[in-house]
């Protein structure tokens, strides 16, 4: 019940990411264009994820739930998005709590379908990670996965302590618990003191 109810918080920010990021460009000033880009953004890593797995009907067309909280979210943001988009780095804290929860969702339910650890980390990543990518292509920006800021390699640190804190046999909800706040503190930590991984050096020197 906890992954339950963590998954329809995790679409709900994830929701609000996708439709304030669409919101800052001009040509998504569309409320449609705006909704849209949020739903992708929500279901867009469950949906490759679950493909992967196999596991079908696919979680959002099942369940009506996860429609709802995509309804819910965007007309939260509708509604406050005066406040909203005041608040600094707004969307880095929506994207950041969502991509903490996904990671972890991502993982557990990899688990629950016979995947082995080492795949159901990466399928964790997918799941976290995908909807943003989508989100940022649609609005013409470099997907996060790509810059040199510290994003994807925090979701696998916190999925890889997911399922080292199941393999001793912590409890789930402790150790999702733990993961999840892993994965965010990481991420706000590495946003904050601007820590990034060495950049890749070709050996070549730019003209």
């Amino acid at each position: 019940m906890l992954f339950y109810w963590l998954n329809l918080i995790g679409i709900f920010f994830f929701t609000i990411s996708g439709s304030l990021a669409a919101r800052d460009k001009k040509h998504y000033h569309d409320y449609f264009g705006v909704f849209f880009t949020g739903f992708l953004t929500a279901i867009g890593g469950g949906t490759l994820r679950d493909m992967m797995l196999g596991a079908f009907p696919i979680s959002w067309l099942s369940d009506r739930n996860i429609l709802l909280s995509i309804l819910f979210a965007f007309a939260f943001t509708l509604l406050f998005k005066t406040y909203i988009v005041k608040l600094r780095r707004t969307l880095f804290l929506f994207d950041t709590v969502g991509v903490g929860i996904y990671t972890i969702i991502g993982v557990q339910k990899s688990l629950e379908h016979g995947v082995n650890p080492f795949a159901a980390v990466i399928l964790g990543l997918i799941t976290a990670v995908f909807g943003g990518v989508i989100r940022d292509t649609l609005i013409n920006e470099i997907p996060l996965i790509f810059a040199r800021e510290i994003y994807a390699t925090a979701c696998i640190a916190g999925a890889v302590l997911f399922t080292t804190l199941l393999y001793a046999q912590v409890d789930t909800n402790v150790a999702a618990t733990i993961s999840m706040s892993t994965i965010i503190t990481i991420r706000i930590l590495a946003v904050k003191y601007k820590l990034a991984l060495p950049k890749f050096d070709t050996g070549t020197s730019d003209n």
